[in-house]
């Protein structure tokens, strides 16, 4: 067995400043740190959630480690009593935008298996050699062995939750052959493939039946580990309000059960997904995924993009014990405990989304955005109701939305249907992304992000924080100058009926640092509370900032 790393290293064991916390955690097996780290005793060689039920292990005995790649590097195997692997991963990747948490992003989104560590260097902006120092001396692993353990937490929840082939198994989880695959499972769990899922035959149920009936057809449902509580209404909610026809789906199943679906652009092809939201008897969420995919391969990436979008990874109960202190969000904490800041599954998407909302009312937003997307998207056949499309690639845009002409009238027939400047920033962004001028994937640095975005003709500071929110899934994004905002604090006593002016926007702001870091989870509280202001008529007139694509 390998020697715990020392108090400086990426493990913390007894003596580390760390230790007595985790310790306590695990000694009350409290859920609420499972996916934030494992536990491994060195009298046992196995590793645990903090949550297992086994008997805790004496202090001299443990040391936590931040990744299950670590404590695999270190020598141990994982618990198969409480599954560590089958946890919602660490909030923590969000919350750091240094290089760690980018590569982390990139990592769980397939970049390694797609590119190597050579490209995932590159999308860094380091050299290979540097990434792979750095991740060993913060988590213990270097970027292969952290993709390797991503892969192995893949294939064991598709072992115990589908009933595709053991082969199919190893090439959907992104290893490169069978042969790599089975000796991955058996180093990481002590266990064959094949006694994975017989263990798991005999306790648990399995999805829906999963197919792969030729190269371009494969269906398969995946459960979606997530922390409680958890907002579902709040999310689905706020994804359906701006669905684009064609593209995305949303509404409530007979049973009640809340559904959300959408096309994806995927590494290699089309694919779609259906997000199915069930409360159970202890009012939780159940959530799961219906995928349909062109490829094996692309079943990683498809999750990893999906839970992003949902917030899946977030750490509801140190956000809301941070918000709720404050006297003022108190009351919408407790309204709607486990409000998530919804991602996206495609950044580019994104981008489009915000510049072509900007100034105009969600529905507004929706109409124009569907009709670019019914023009210029390409077909894609799925199986879900009211999906037959791809949203349009920047290629796409700059092919079919044309520039204005300076002095000309603008067509009244035009694809776009917006002032000739928004015309105008649309098809900025969407060249800066096609000549590779403006680079936007979840494992970019935040502040450079914002400085290319601010360089854009048409992108002021709001549009360019509101894609880094939901682009990075930053948890401490502030939108200065959003009358929403005003109108929401307003509602909840934060500021007076003054009308909306410069002055608020800065006492706002400054009211909102006591929010740090979780002030993109505020944000959305506000927009909840402006939004119910506005039905209940308590407030009058248009409000610009609560009209924008949010």
């Amino acid at each position: 067995m390998t020697a715990p790393p020392d108090a400086n290293g990426p493990g913390c064991s007894l003596g580390d400043p760390r230790f007595v916390e985790r310790y306590t955690a695990i000694d009350a097996r409290d859920v609420r740190f499972d996916g934030q780290f494992v536990t491994a005793v060195s009298s046992t060689g196995i590793y645990c959630r903090p949550s297992c039920p086994a008997r805790t292990p004496k202090p001299q005995n443990v040391t936590f480690y931040t990744s299950s790649a670590a404590a695999h590097e270190a020598g141990f195997r994982a618990c198969r009593r409480c599954l560590p692997e089958a946890t919602p991963g660490t909030p923590e990747w969000d919350l750091r935008g240094d290089l760690t948490g980018r590569a982390m992003r990139l990592i769980a989104d397939g970049v390694v298996d797609r590119e190597g560590v050579d490209g995932l260097a590159t999308r860094l902006g380091y050299t290979p050699r540097h990434v792979h120092r750095l991740l060993v001396a913060e988590l213990g692993a270097g970027p292969a062995a952290l993709a390797r353990a991503q892969r192995a937490q893949t294939a064991r929840s598709l072992l115990v939750g589908t009933d595709l082939a053991i082969a199919q198994v190893a090439f959907a989880a992104g290893f490169g052959s069978v042969r790599q695959f089975n000796e991955t499972v058996q180093l990481v769990f002590a266990a064959r493939p094949s006694d994975l899922r017989a263990r798991a035959r005999a306790s648990e149920s399995v999805n829906g039946p999963s197919q792969v009936t030729g190269r371009d057809s494969i269906r398969l449902d995946v459960d979606l580990p997530v922390r409680q509580p958890f907002d579902a209404p709040g999310v689905l909610s706020f994804l359906a309000d701006r669905a684009v026809e064609g593209v995305e789906s949303a509404g409530v199943l007979a049973d009640g059960t809340l559904r959300y679906a959408r096309t994806l652009h995927l590494p290699h092809g089309p694919g779609a997904v259906e997000v199915l939201a069930e409360q159970t008897a202890d009012a939780t969420w159940r959530i799961r995924a219906r995928l349909e995919l062109s490829a094996l391969s692309d079943v990683g990436p498809a999750v990893a993009r999906v839970r992003r979008m949902l917030d899946l990874d977030a750490d509801p109960s140190a956000i809301d014990a941070a918000l709720a202190a404050d006297g003022a969000l108190s009351a919408l904490v407790a309204e709607r405990p486990g409000t998530r800041a919804p991602g996206t599954v495609d950044p580019q998407e994104i981008l489009v989304r915000a510049l072509v909302g900007q100034q105009i009312s969600v529905a507004a937003a929706r109409t124009h955005l569907s009709r670019l997307a019914a023009a210029l998207g390409s077909p894609c056949v799925s199986t879900f109701s009211g999906l037959d499309r791809l949203f349009p690639t920047p290629e796409q845009i700059l092919d079919g939305v044309p520039l204005p002409v300076a002095g000309e009238p603008l067509d009244p027939q035009r694809l776009l249907r917006l002032p000739a400047r928004s015309i105008a920033s649309v098809v900025g962004a969407a060249r800066a992304l096609v000549d590779g001028d403006l680079e936007l994937h979840v494992g970019v640095d935040a502040a450079t992000v914002r400085s290319a975005l601010l360089a854009l003709p048409g992108v002021g500071p709001w549009t360019a924080s509101y894609v880094a929110m939901r682009v990075l899934g930053d948890p401490d994004t502030w939108l200065d100058g959003d009358v929403a905002l005003l109108s929401g604090a307003r509602a909840v006593g934060l500021l007076g009926p003054q009308s909306a002016g410069r002055s608020e926007h800065r006492v706002l702001a400054a009211r909102a640092q006591v929010w740090a870091p979780w002030r993109s989870y505020a944000v959305m509280h506000l927009w909840r509370a402006s939004s119910q202001a506005r039905s209940a008529g308590a407030s009058s007139g248009r409000s610009a900032g609560a009209a924008r694509e949010r």
